[in-house]
This record gives structure tokens, sequence and C-alpha cells, in this order.
């Protein structure tokens, strides 16, 4: 079997209370049958054009000899280093697959004037940039492929050998691609772009980098028997009633991966079950931890395990590693995929809210875009700490006069039953131990954390944030740093779009009345240290 999964304790018990009428309510045909009344009346014109998932997999079975025979020719031309233009699903899901098959691919969801100069100033000469967006119209995504197209015919390459395109059929980018020349695959419009690994937007980035695609698609073909069948050994419906209807209810999961076999599967899952179920105040918020965190000696009650392990079976061979409580699963990385995305489907229809929508994910694009057309002054800082400076409301700060005191009044606005999200927008490559303060916070909180590099959790967490429950506070890093980079045809630059879409979502979350406060690091490498000491 390519999937496994144990459940005990609450997980158990939900298992065994929502499952049978799961069953009886014919749940997964339906599913697999492209059934759109599962979610409601409200749901159902949305749901009527994002079940194609469920067909992905044959669906997607003639691109391989496509993108392959592509990779092949670009071979030839010298051309063996990936870029991926993506965001979101676009970006996640290449990311998980092509690390798990030991594959480079040099993934690009950042607007950071660093990371994209860092991306720029890699082996131009033997570089192919995929730009994947389904609207055709993401902000991010369209900047990177202006300053590629510009680097190459300044290079003296021809853009349109190197600039692939994967977009839905009729989107903007579809038609301006194709008659600028550019090699261009289209992807299933009735495909959602979180569940979409396993169409274009996942196989063409993997597929050029080196996946066996071919042999990913085996492995999610591989369970879609077992998904499709009303029986209460269904992994979908198992997994589905574990991670949404224990009682009383654990909103939040954190997702660990103890395994070795699949690496990054839980950024890929956190988009997926956050943007899928954050909404109406409602929602499951997923926890990405690693096997020491905080958190899992805590134990906060609200919070449910789900460890990705190698063999959830072999795992309850001796008692000290039974893991109590927790969901343990295991398989191959496309049935893991598309078992999680029946999953998410099936806890749609149990939390009764729409899987398929995201109505909060355009407020901070549309507040970015305001900065961006108005250029106003910057929020002067409440304060300045050292290199640091710090911004927030005064109903949130308090009479706080450092960092230290500015984290502490923000942690002191957490409710019971509240989590805390660190959100860096900075260059990654510059700043990674940046992800360290996720565990610190943690411990000193003793409530979950959770941690996204901006602005690509935009495209995931950010639907939860806005439209999940009102329990959240956020700590935003940003930084100023001395590198920029022209966008070509636009009126702004890398650097103020990512300051941009920093301020755009603050201000989004103060409307929604979320505490939120913001650190810029005014001399990054100097600074970061500081923040970690005074946080600490």
């Amino acid at each position: 079997m390519s999937f496994k999964i144990h459940v005990s304790g609450a997980a158990e018990q939900a298992v065994r209370s929502a499952v049978p009428q799961l069953v009886a309510d014919l749940v997964a045909s339906g599913i697999t049958d492209q059934n759109p009344t599962l979610w409601g009346p409200d749901a159902e014109s949305e749901s009527a054009k994002r079940l194609g998932w469920t067909e992905a997999v044959s669906v997607s079975r003639p691109l391989v000899p496509e993108i392959l025979a592509l990779r092949d020719k670009l071979h030839a031309q010298g051309v063996d280093h990936i870029v991926l233009a993506g965001m979101g699903g676009s970006s996640l899901a290449p990311e998980v697959i092509t690390r798990t098959f030991g594959v480079e691919l040099t993934v690009l969801d950042s607007t950071a004037p660093g990371q994209v100069l860092a991306a720029l100033n890699d082996r131009l000469a033997a570089t192919a940039i995929v730009v994947s967006s389904k609207s055709g119209s993401t902000v991010e995504t369209d900047s990177q492929r202006r300053v590629f197209e510009q680097a190459f015919t300044d290079a003296g390459i021809d853009a349109r050998e190197r600039i692939i395109v994967v977009t839905d059929p009729g989107s903007p980018l579809d038609g301006s691609a194709r008659d600028e020349g550019f090699t261009v695959f289209n992807a299933d419009p009735n495909v959602g772009g979180r569940y979409s690994a396993l169409t274009a937007f996942g196989l063409v980035p993997s597929g050029l980098a080196g996946v066996d695609i071919a042999a990913l698609l085996d492995e999610a073909e591989s369970v879609l028997v077992e998904l499709s069948i009303d029986d209460e050994h269904n992994p979908g419906l198992i997994l589905g009633a574990a991670i949404a209807a224990t009682s009383p209810r654990k909103d939040k999961l954190g997702i660990v991966a103890d395994g070795t076999h699949i690496v990054g599967f839980a950024d890929w899952a956190e988009q997926l079950i956050a943007e899928s179920t954050g909404k109406s105040g409602t929602g499951i918020l997923p926890v990405v931890l690693d096997p020491l965190a905080p958190e899992l000696e805590s134990r906060p009650s609200d919070l449910q395990i789900v460890r990705i392990v190698d063999d959830a079976d072999a795992i309850h061979l001796l008692p000290r590693d039974r893991h109590e409580g927790e969901i343990l699963v295991s398989g191959t990385l496309g049935a893991q995929m598309i078992v999680w995305e029946y999953a998410v489907a099936v806890a749609g229809r149990l939390l009764g809210i729409n899987p398929f929508d995201q109505p909060d994910v355009e407020s901070a694009k549309a507040a970015a875009r305001g900065l961006l057309d108005e250029r106003p002054e910057a929020t002067p800082a409440a304060f300045t700490d050292g290199g640091i400076e710090v911004r927030g409301d005064a109903s949130v700060l308090g009479d706080a006069s450092d960092v230290g005191g500015a984290v502490k009044a923000l942690l002191a606005q957490l409710p019971e039953d509240g989590y805390v999200s660190i959100q860096a927008y900075v260059d990654r490559l510059a700043l990674p131990q940046l992800e360290g303060l996720r565990s610190m916070v943690a411990a000193i909180a003793g409530r979950p954390v959770t941690f996204g590099w901006g602005p690509r959790f935009l495209h995931s967490t950010g639907q939860y944030h806005k439209g999940g429950p009102a329990q959240g506070v956020y700590l935003q890093i940003t930084e100023k740093t001395s590198t920029d980079l022209e966008i070509p045809g636009r009126p702004f630059t890398f650097g103020q779009l990512i300051e941009a879409q920093a301020a755009g979502d603050a201000g989004v979350l103060r409307e929604h009345g979320r505490p939120v406060i913001t650190l810029t690091l005014t001399n990054p490498q100097d600074d970061v240290l500081a923040l970690f000491e005074a946080i600490n």
C-alpha cells in the first residue's frame, strides 16, 4: 500500500464518529464524480469549476512526453539550470517535488531584490525560467518574468528560447506569451492553484529540472481507487475526519516531518489546509513543526499533531514510539499529495465551508496596489531601538520602549486559544536564521507559532489570517537594504513592491482587528542578532 494512516486519541474518536456518515453520504465517490453539491448551495457554483484535480493524473499524462522533449532540447543547448517564478501552489508543489526527488530547482517566490538578483546572477547562460501563474496577472510573477526577459536580451540570449509559461487557457498571460513566441503549457482551468500539484503547474518545472514525473503520477494513481470508494477504510475520509471532526475541536494542526524520504512536505500542505479552510471565522491552522519544536513538549489542548513518517505501522512496534493521540501518515509523495487533497475537501464539508474559494486573499493585494499607486509617506516609527524601527498601534505597543517590550506587549494580546504568526519580508537567502525565531517565540508564548516568508505566505496562510478565527497576533519583520532592482516597464522597483506588500498586509490585518507590530531591520546583518537577543 502506498499510503498508510494510523490514528489514536481524539483523532481516532473523530474518525469513528464522522466517517460512517461520510460513507453513508457517498462523499468519496461524490468527490471523484465531481459532485459540486457536497459543500452546500452557497459553494456550488465555485465547486462546479474546481474539482478537476480529481482526474489530474489522467489529464496530465499527455504532458509528460512534451515536458521531457523540451528538457532534452534545452539540455542540447547547454541549458540545465531551471528557475521557477511562481507564487503559492505554483511554487510550493514543485519545491517539495524537486527536493524529494533530489533535483535542483531555483524557486523564485519572493520580491526581495537581493533574492531576485541572486537568481539573475546564477548561471544565466545555462538558465531557463518557468513562469507559472494561473491567472496570468500575479504581480510577483509578472515582475520576475520582466526582469529575466531583460537580462536574457542584454546578454544576447533569445528570451523566446529561455522563457516557458504555465498558465490557464485564455488568461492574459496565455495570449501575450503565445504572441511573443514563448513556449506555453496550459493547465486545467478547473483546478485551483493549491490543488494543482499534479497538473502542469507541478509537473512542468519539476520535469524540466529532472524529476521522473511519470513516476510521481504513478504514485498518485496507486491510491485513486481507494480514495473513490465509499468505505470506512478510505484514507481520504479518515484523514479528513481526523483533522476536522475532533470534539472538542482541535483547530490547529501541527505538521511534523519525522520521515526521511519526503522533503518539505509540510510547507506544501500548509497552503492547501490554510487557504482551503480558513474562512467564515473558522478553519484549521497548519503549524509547521520540527521534531524538537516546543509545542511538542507543551502540547496545547487545541493542537492536533500529524506526523509524516516513513512507515505509519512500524512506528508502533515499540511502546515509546507509539505517539499516542497523534495522526501518523506514510506513503510516497504522489500518494500523499492526492490523499491530502481529498482529505482537505472532506474537511471543508465537515467544517461547513467552501474549500475551493479564497475570499480574503485579494485584500492584501489590493492594499499593496493602492500603496504603489499613491506612494504615501512611510508610517513613522513609534520608536527605534538600536537599528530596529518599531511600528504598531498604541493599543498594541502600550508603553513599550524597546524591541523586547514591543514583542512582550504583542504576546500579551494572545487569547487562550491564540497563535502567533511571524512574517519575514526579507531576503531569505541572506537571513535564513530568522526562521529560528519560530521556536524561540513558541517557547516564550506557550502557544503555537507559525513562520512565513513574505510575500509568499500571502498566497498561503494569508487567507487564514483574515478569514479564520480572530485568534492571531502578528509579528512582521522587514528590512532596509541598499540593494534594489528596477522592474522593466513598471514605475516601481522590487524594493518598493515588497515594502508595499508588507505595509498593505499589515493595514488589512489592522482593519480586521488583528494585533500587529512591524520590526524593520535598518542594517539587517547587524540587527538580526540584536533582534534575537531582544526577544530572548
